[in-house]
């Protein structure tokens, strides 16, 4: 994960946050990076990773996304992030299909 770009967008309110993680992950080639976070307060983060123009060009969008839906407390992009940071940052969980009844 150190040669990938990371962002973070915070909004207050989940609703804001899921349109604008939709924004994101239709807009640019990135990935969600572990669950949505509560963080307190009626803040929610999300982290997305991906090559740093897909991060920033995601990032603009989920966070323009979100502003028209609720208020968007932070959106940063981290182009570089040292390789310690996947220490904090949660690992990427591939997503489980559920079998078709």
């Amino acid at each position: 994960m150190a040669t990938q770009a990371i962002g973070i967008l915070e909004t207050k309110g989940l609703i804001a946050l899921v349109l604008g993680t939709d924004a994101m992950l239709k807009s640019a080639n990135v990935e969600v990076t572990g669950p949505m976070t509560g963080v307190g307060s009626a803040l929610v983060s999300v982290t997305v990773t991906g090559d740093v123009a897909a991060v920033k060009s995601a990032i603009e969008s989920g966070a323009d996304t979100a502003s028209r839906h609720g208020e968007v407390v932070s959106a940063h992009v981290i182009a570089r992030p040292h390789e310690d940071t996947a220490i904090v940052i949660p690992a990427t969980k591939p997503a489980t299909k559920r079998a078709a009844k």
